[in-house]
Parts: structure tokens; C-alpha cells; sequence
């Protein structure tokens, strides 16, 4: 059977339709038997959870930046390897059961640029190993040392590339309780961790020519086998970064029940204070249907234990990732209580 129609069928049976009534991308299907649940008190070990965990259904590297031209243009762009299992463990070849997808993005102001690439594990196309740490989907690459310390990232489509070095000056840090999160009410949780605090320099290909750039960077690590509860239709996910060197990471995860909200404040040190369930209030301020489907595009947040009340307006509201899972993800300017930039990503709106 030809490697592309074997790729397309597993794809198929992953990712089938049914799922999309059991969370965004079926991500609050449950977990089926064999595959492995996070379990409440596991510490988290590097460099070894900075690689795969076959044993989990699900897992991602996923890294943005806001970026700014020399004459100050803002950019952002995104880089994202999805792993997936269509059953727990690895194995050689095309016995592989993993399967992974890779997004790339490029935004500005008047235009968003996205490419996705699919893959099978196995066959080497695509997948993350440690020693030194490299993740890659084809000619994509996320490499660097084992510390996540010092990364090389490069990605391209049909319009847009970069070719980006990126340096940690602060910290790791592991979300919700020593990087155990929960995601609901009844407990769904994944393991999860970032680094918050990349400087950014290198180069930026749009169509109308080179650019480069300089900035910030952000890097969410996370893997699970049931994240969401079966009602959880979507999230809204900030990543922040304020002029003061603190950083905040809060999400709205969406329900029939009712939203569950958490995140973590992240000092200018990096020393990081996980927040109480619903201490963070996220509140739409405004819809833009620029991209197709309808998806708040300014907020308000509101956290009173750090004095905090912002609204947060995107770049580009038309930054809509038209991928196998589509949702929205770009750049955004804060202003309010505190000022600076961020990424946002909205799922589920397409439904």
C-alpha cells in the first residue's frame, strides 16, 4: 500500500469525526486501555520529559514568539509537533503507532501565513529525541542541548520561513501543582511545562522580502491521554509577557457545566505561583468574523490577587489556522493595569 494512503488512512482512524463531540479535536474522549494517566505527585525529570512519552495518547512542543522588525513592525510566529497514538508504546518502522502533524506560522498586522505537515513515526520523518534534545516533522527542526536552554528553530510553507536562535534567561517552569495540571472539575490534567523567557534574534521570510527580527519566545511542553472533560468544547489559552518581567499563563477551558479557568503568575525571576481555580476572570470584549468563523479577538482579564486588569486586542484578528484541527492562534498587544505582548490561541469555534 502506498506510504501516502497508509499515512491518510491512519490519519483518518485517529482523527475521526466523532471525536470532535468529545472535546476539541476529541481530546475529551476517554482514555483507552493500555494508555497511560498522569498521576498526581510524579516529579518530572530532564532532560528525559523534554522528549516523547509513547505511552501517553497525546502530546506537543509548541513554541510562539512576538517578534519586531528593525523598524519596529510587530511579527509573531508560531512552531508546534504534535504527537499522536493510535496505541500506547513505539515500535519499529512502519509498526510505528505514532503519528505526528506540525504547524508553522508567521503573522504581522495586514498577514498571517500557516502550513501544517503530517507524519508517521518510525520511518524517521518525524519525531523528538534527547541527546542532544531535536524534534523535526521533514525539514522542519526544533534542536538544541538537552537544557532547552539554547534551540535552533527553522520551518517553511508555500509563502513565508524563518530561521530563528533562540536563548532561555530564565528558568523552567512547571504549571500547576510541580507540573501536574488540571483542566476540570473532575480532574482531567496533563503533565505540563514552559519556558517562559527566550530571547529571540534571527531572520523572518515573507513574501515581501527578508526580515530580521528580534524578540520573545515561549515554549509549552505538555502530554496527556484525556486533557479535557467530555463537555469541554474549547479553550482560550494566553501566554503573556509584561514590561515588568513578570509573565502570566491563565486558560479558559469552555463547558456545558460552565468554564474552568486556572494559570500560573510567573515573577520577573521566573519563580512561578500557581492560581486557584477560577481566580482568573476572562471575559470577550470583541468578535471578529475576518477569518471565517467568529472568535473574540479583545479581552479582558482580570486576576485582583496581583492587581491585574488588562485588555488584550489581537494583531491580527484574521489569524486563523485553517489546519486538519482549525483554530485561532496569534500575537497580542496588552494594555491596562500591565503592558506588553503575548500569544493567544482559541479551539473549538469552528464547530
Amino acid at each position: 500500500m502506498p506510504a501516502k494512503l497508509i499515512l491518510g488512512l491512519c490519519m483518518a482512524i485517529l482523527f475521526a469525526a466523532p471525536l470532535r463531540a468529545q472535546g476539541y479535536a476529541g481530546l475529551g474522549s476517554t482514555a483507552e486501555a493500555g494508555f497511560a494517566t498522569p498521576e498526581h505527585g510524579r516529579p518530572l525529570v530532564f532532560p528525559r520529559d523534554h522528549g516523547p512519552h509513547p505511552e501517553f495518547r497525546i502530546e506537543w512542543w509548541y513554541l510562539t514568539a512576538t517578534l519586531a522588525g528593525p523598524d519596529g513592525t510587530p511579527y509573531g510566529i508560531q512552531w508546534t509537533l504534535f504527537r499522536s497514538a493510535l496505541a500506547p508504546g513505539e515500535a519499529e518502522g512502519w509498526q510505528s503507532p505514532q503519528i505526528w502533524m506540525g504547524h508553522a506560522a508567521a503573522t504581522s498586522a495586514r498577514s498571517h501565513h500557516f502550513a501544517e505537515r503530517l507524519g508517521r513515526g518510525g520511518i524517521g520523518q518525524a519525531g523528538v529525541r534527547t541527546g542532544p534534545f531535536e524534534a523535526w516533522i521533514d525539514d522542519w527542526r526544533m534542536a538544541g542541548d538537552d537544557g532547552l536552554r539554547a534551540l535552533r528553530l527553522t520551518a517553511r510553507g508555500g509563502d513565508f520561513a524563518y530561521d530563528l536562535h533562540l536563548n532561555a534567561e530564565g528558568p523552567l517552569v512547571l504549571q500547576g501543582d510541580r507540573g501536574y495540571s488540571v483542566k476540570s472539575a473532575d480532574g482531567q490534567a496533563s503533565y505540563y511545562y514552559s519556558q517562559p523567557s527566550y530571547r529571540v534574534t534571527g531572520t523572518l521570510a515573507l513574501p515581501s522580502g527578508p526580515v530580521a527580527v528580534t524578540g520573545q519566545g515561549w515554549l509549552d511542553r505538555e502530554w496527556s491521554s484525556q486533557p479535557l472533560a467530555a463537555d469541554q468544547s474549547g479553550w482560550d489559552w494566553f501566554s503573556l509577557s509584561f514590561e515588568t518581567g513578570a509573565k502570566l499563563m491563565g486558560f479558559r477551558l469552555r463547558g456545558t457545566r460552565g468554564d474552568f479557568t486556572s494559570g500560573t503568575w510567573i515573577a520577573a525571576d521566573g519563580t512561578a505561583t500557581a492560581l486557584t481555580p477560577g481566580a482568573l476572570r476572562a471575559e470577550p470584549l470583541e468578535s471578529s468574523d475576518a477569518a471565517g468563523p467568529e472568535v473574540p479577538v479583545r479581552w479582558r482579564l482580570q486576576l485582583p490577587e496581583r492587581d491585574l486588569d488588562i485588555e488584550i486586542a489581537a494583531l491580527n484578528p484574521a489569524a486563523w489556522m485553517g489546519t486538519r484541527f482549525a483554530y485561532w492562534e496569534g500575537p497580542v498587544q496588552i494594555e491596562g493595569s500591565h503592558r506588553g505582548r503575548g500569544y493567544l490561541e482559541m479551539t473549538g469555534y469552528d464547530d
